[in-house]
């Protein structure tokens, strides 16, 4: 396959074969508007070449956008550009403003994917960061205010504008690299998302995983790599939010978003990084597969005051809101609002060995034993062993099975097997929003 170091170059990598059919080809300017098939999927693309975009380019982005929309295909914007050119004045502003109203109207109608493989700054780094999906080249450059502006207030990051820096932030997905991985990634979640918001989930060979869930060795990457088809994950925001792993991938052959959780605690980034992925998810009907054991939400003020609970708040209305096949394992602890917020689901199936709690063991049997514990001999250790034989007569698998709080009661090694049975029986939902305008949940 061809090294991607022009626009040429990046779209013959992209497209199947390398063929396309370039549109408006006999226009000059700093963009390129392709319509050809990548990973078997029809997709439009556009290309910068480095060069200042001009209010001629932006129209050219605007109507390839809208041909996306109309023919309900995916469109991915290779972005490369020193900015809008200045020659144009107001028009310029106009022009990119446009841009972004345009990558606005059609969200969430068909997947918009942005590959930054050169510098993408100011009104275009908008319309990336605004994408479905980012992915970046290690040596792209995606910044709202650029760094050597930034640094000359007093405001220096060593790493600004960077892909790394972008990653941290949760702006990029996926960090590649170079161009002609971007190029080839972009390709592969083309293949994997629907071709539009009415388009069913696409179907691939499936393979069975090569380990089941391990609770004696929980990480939530392995966890999901039990659940999915063997090989078939796309790790999304692996740089932000660490105690949070999502991916796409496939159960059974079909597409699916996962999404677990580690043992630890959830901050206001790792909430952030799931509501943006199960959001995406949502939007084009993609299931969803969320395997909880976690601490619960941070507990500290000084989290909240960042806006810890506003984000809370927004993943438990994402995750109601949502009308896609969503199927909850809890796979340990799942205690009081982290219970409410990640379990909103069809199907939710406590593994044994599970705790599913309104609060703490420890602090539900120093309620309710206060008496027992404080006649006995060692409090601390009573309360443990207390704690104990409630979780697992009060708390566990089969007693939330019998309070309905769960589905099913499994063990370990039949997860990835209840799975595969919950999606199916989705796969035929049907559910609709009350008539409203928009939610008006906490963003």
């Amino acid at each position: 396959m061809a090294k991607a170091t022009s626009g040429k170059d990046v779209l013959a990598t992209f497209f199947d074969e390398g063929v396309y059919s370039a549109l408006g080809e006999c226009a000059q300017g700093a963009v390129k508007v392709a319509f050809g098939s990548a990973n078997g999927q029809p997709v439009y693309a556009v290309c910068q070449n480095g060069a200042a975009m001009s209010a001629k380019d932006a129209e050219k982005v605007v109507r390839a956008l809208e041909l996306a929309a109309k023919t309900g295909n995916p469109v991915v914007t290779f972005y490369d550009s020193v900015g809008s050119k200045l020659e144009d004045g107001l028009d310029a502003l106009k022009a990119a403003a446009a841009v972004n109203a345009a990558v606005a109207k059609i969200s969430g109608v068909v997947p918009q994917i942005a590959v930054v493989t050169g510098v993408c700054g100011a009104s275009y780094a908008l319309a990336a960061a605004a994408a479905d999906v980012c992915v970046m080249s290690e040596d792209g450059e995606l910044f709202l205010t650029a760094p050597f502006t930034s640094a000359a207030k007093g405001d220096k990051v060593d790493d600004a504008g960077k892909a790394s820096f972008a990653a941290r932030a949760g702006v990029a997905a996926i960090v590649v690299k170079d161009a002609a991985a971007a190029a080839e990634k972009a390709a592969e979640l083309v293949g994997l998302l629907p071709s539009n918001n009415l388009a069913g989930p696409a179907l691939f060979e499936s393979a069975e995983p090569a380990a089941s869930l391990d609770l004696a060795k929980y990480k939530a990457a392995a966890a999901a790599a039990a659940v999915v088809d063997a090989d078939s994950a796309v790790e999304l925001y692996a740089g932000y939010g660490k105690n949070v792993y999502t991916a796409l991938a496939t159960v059974g052959g079909s597409v699916v978003g996962v999404a677990a959780t580690e043992k630890g605690n959830l901050c206001r980034a790792c909430v952030s990084k799931l509501s943006r992925f199960v959001r995406l998810c949502d939007a084009f009907s993609i299931p969803v597969v969320t395997l909880v054991n976690t601490d619960g939400f941070c507990a500290a003020s000084s989290e909240d005051a960042a806006g810890g609970l506003r984000e809370a708040a927004r993943l438990a209305g994402t995750y109601a809101d949502a009308t896609t096949a969503k199927v909850a394992v809890v796979t340990g602890k799942a205690v009081g609002a982290a219970y409410m917020a990640l379990s909103s689901a069809d199907v939710t199936v406590a593994v044994k060995g599970s705790v599913i709690a309104p609060v703490e063991p420890e602090t539900a049997v120093s309620v309710l034993y206060k008496d027992e514990l404080e006649s006995g001999k060692n409090i601390a250790v009573d309360t443990v062993k207390k704690a104990a034989a409630y979780a697992a007569e009060v708390c566990g698998a089969d007693a939330a099975v019998a309070a309905g709080v769960a589905d099913y009661a499994v063990d370990a090694a039949a997860v990835r097997a209840t799975v595969v049975a919950a999606l199916d029986m989705l796969s035929t939902k049907r559910t609709q929003r009350l008539p409203k305008k928009h939610g008006n949940m906490s963003l």
